[in-house]
């Protein structure tokens, strides 16, 4: 008897060592497929921000480019065809006064301003590389002087240490908050209030127009795309709509730069 209950025991020991090899494997195929699985999705998360990366940059140089041709037909086309009928006219008469010269330098001088305008925003890449904040400041400087818009520029905390390619996104948001607010507002005045904290970065856009339905104008402003680049970052973005004007905020959370 106790001969067979040895081997008894020694069958039962070694289905039991089986069965927990057989769970040990499983287990470790699990979370070796959840390994993979993860490794997947991050890839492919990291393949869709760098996507979404490069057609931000497209965006903007496109944008930058359908700005320069505009400005170029629009204004200074305007003003050197003025500089022309002036100087035609300074040819057909004999007798050119002083003032009449003066004024057509004047003319000459505007298109040339106009034209530097546009240099800098041929270099607004650049000037994104150093700062993104600065290069708000230059497309909102720049509607000042071509559309004869003003705004508003308020800036609390310091200037936020944000990993690069997040700033081009938080920039082309921003760009085409705007632009959507030049286009349909119909406002004549813009207030961009930044602040930043130990924990956020929050930027908002205010104009001052007619406003409009969120619900039935998302996909046609773009303000879907706009979300979704800003949750592509970690970030949130607030928009609020009335007959007062509209509002959009991102709000950025800093904690997250530590982590990268």
């Amino acid at each position: 008897m106790e001969r067979k209950e040895i081997q008894l025991l020694v069958i039962s020991l070694g289905i039991v060592f089986f069965t927990l090899l057989v769970i040990l494997l499983i287990i470790f195929f699990y979370f070796l497929k959840k390994k993979n699985s993860y490794l997947v999705d991050k890839m492919e998360s990291e393949l869709y921000f760098q996507s979404e990366l490069i057609k931000t940059r497209i965006e903007i140089k496109d944008q930058t480019l359908s700005e320069i041709s505009k400005e170029l037909h629009d204004n200074i086309g305007q003003i050197i065809s003025v500089a022309i009928m002036q100087l035609n006219i300074s040819i057909s008469n004999k007798n050119v006064e002083i003032n009449e010269l003066k004024d057509l330098k004047g003319v000459l001088a505007k298109s040339l301003d106009e034209l530097r305008i546009l240099s800098r925003i041929i270099n607004k890449d650049n000037l994104l590389q150093n700062n993104f904040l600065e290069a708000i400041q230059q497309d909102l400087e720049r509607i000042k002087k071509l559309k004869k818009i003003k705004y508003n520029f308020n800036q609390i905390g310091e200037i936020p240490s944000i990993n690069e390619e997040h700033e081009l996104i938080i920039y082309r948001i921003f760009q085409e908050a705007l632009h959507n607010s030049l286009k349909h507002s119909r406002s004549d005045l813009f207030d961009v209030h930044i602040e930043t904290t130990s924990k956020n970065f929050r930027l908002t856009l205010k104009d001052f127009g007619i406003g409009y339905n969120l619900e039935n104008s998302t996909s046609g402003l773009g303000l879907n795309n706009m979300k979704l680049r800003a949750k592509l970052i970690g970030a949130r973005l607030i928009l609020a709509s009335d007959q007062t004007g509209t509002s959009v905020t991102l709000e950025y959370p800093l904690t997250q730069c530590d982590e990268n």
